[in-house]
């Protein structure tokens, strides 16, 4: 978005906040996002989809003492922007007070973000390109030996304008993209058929992995599932392949986010300070990397966010919090407030990885006499509470330090809070996510299997 669209679009937020003060409001924040979006997909050569899509949303929230309300619209008419302030404040009267509720004072307020992160890519593609993409990547898959079947190939394209601003003087926008690319084939025939996949997604087209790549990868990934074996319940080290690894510190990064740590539903709530990982191991939250998937100048508040070690030499440093959250343990935001349009505000990370050790892959599972190598989990058997961890698994078995065959139907089992205290990441970290991890080995964990 061009500076004068940014322009307008704070314009017409503060002229929005403006009317809701003279209509009784105390406070009050908006937001916009302007986006469009193209997306098509294919199988087996043959187009199944083409979408374009274009659309705008507009919130606003206002207080009433500490009532809060929000109300949203697509539709930017005078007279419709009247009806949500009038509305919106009418409902902030009517609502239960929140002692927590309420926007950043102003000493919290992001000044002076930084402006060259590259979040958003100014060329649009053609939907002649991409659909030569998802040709070559679909063409490229099928061309593997032992693939049988196509689920299709899928590339898109995004853009998103987004505005916020507030009557505590914050005033922001900034404008994102992103481009996909992504195909998924089958091999084998009959009962025996296995399924894998393969996808790029990167803020920049130059930055996209080669078409042809994505297929060959999905194709090959399909082929080495062909004939997996099942396995005795045992309990044995396991290797989370970098696909599945950047799960966990997902889980990590839900048992401290202001919310659950405030109700106490958290296996982590009274962590702060101690030793969750090894001594070794750092994980960060990073909203500030250059071209990052889940980079932002400020956070959905308009409070300064910044890099933090989330785990530093093992140890957790922080809550992830916004300002509602942070307002209950009696803390500070940290930043970490997302929003959209018609929901307050609530923590999560940005850019979050787990930084890399210093072994290889291959030196990781080089001493595993008998281990499991995964590369996909199924089901979300995760006990916030208590830690516990369950989760059905297919990979890879180890034998002898060597990937030896693949295996399915596979439950792999541990609590999270040991799981955390096992872990060793390799020294192959790629950012592909926005939420990313290396190659991890945690030991120790239960497999049932027949």
């Amino acid at each position: 978005m061009p500076a004068d669209s940014h322009n307008a679009a704070l314009s017409l937020l503060e002229d929005l906040i403006g009317k809701a003060k003279a209509a009784g409001a105390d406070a009050a924040d908006a937001v916009l996002f302007d986006g469009a979006s193209l997306s098509l997909s294919q199988r087996l050569g043959q187009p199944e989809r083409l979408e374009r899509a274009e659309a705008g949303d507009l919130g606003l929230r206002v207080f009433v003492g500490k009532r809060q309300a929000i109300v949203s619209t697509t539709d930017r008419s005078k007279e419709t922007l009247e009806a949500v302030v009038e509305r919106a404040v009418a409902m902030a009267r009517n609502v239960p007070e929140d002692p927590f509720n309420g926007l950043a004072d102003p000493e919290q307020l992001a000044t002076n973000w930084p402006t060259d992160l590259e979040i958003d890519d100014p060329t649009e593609p053609s939907a002649e390109q991409m659909i030569e993409q998802a040709r070559i990547a679909e063409e490229s898959a099928m061309a593997v030996p032992g693939v049988t079947n196509s689920e299709g190939a899928e590339a898109s394209w995004s853009r998103s304008h987004v505005a916020i601003a507030a009557s505590n003087g914050f005033a922001g926008a900034y404008s994102v993209s992103r481009r996909s690319l992504s195909v998924s084939v089958l091999a084998g025939t009959g009962t025996g058929m296995e399924r894998d996949y393969d996808y790029s997604s990167k803020v920049f087209a130059s930055d996209l992995a080669a078409a042809d790549e994505i297929g060959r990868g999905a194709g090959e990934k399909a082929v080495r599932r062909l004939n997996p074996r099942k396995v005795k319940t045992c309990q044995v080290p396991v290797v989370y392949d970098p696909r599945v690894s950047r799960g966990l510190i997902g889980h990590l990064s839900g048992a401290i986010t202001g919310p659950s740590i405030a109700r106490g539903t958290s296996f982590l709530k009274d962590k702060m300070g101690e030793q969750l990982f090894r001594s070794s191991v750092t994980i960060v939250d990073d909203p500030h990397v250059k071209r990052g998937l889940r980079s932002k100048p400020f956070d959905g508040e308009g409070v300064a966010c910044t890099r933090r070690n989330i785990i530093e030499e093992g140890r957790l440093t922080t809550w992830l919090l916004d300002l509602r959250s942070s307002r209950q343990l009696g803390l500070t935001s940290t930043g970490h407030a997302s929003r959209g349009t018609s929901g307050p505000p609530s923590p999560g990370p940005t850019n979050l990885y787990l930084m890399p050790g210093e072994r290889t892959p291959d030196e990781l599972i080089a001493d595993i006499k008998e281990g499991l190598y995964i590369t996909e989990l199924m089901g979300m058997g995760i006990n916030g509470i208590t830690g516990d961890y369950s989760r059905g698994a297919a990979g890879f078995w180890i034998e002898n330090g060597k990937i030896a065959y693949p295996v399915s139907e596979l439950t792999v089992a541990g609590n999270l809070k040991q799981m955390f205290l096992e872990m060793e990441p390799a020294s192959d970290l790629e950012f592909r996510y926005g939420m990313d991890a290396p190659t991890v080995r945690i030991d120790g964990m239960t497999i049932a299997g027949t």
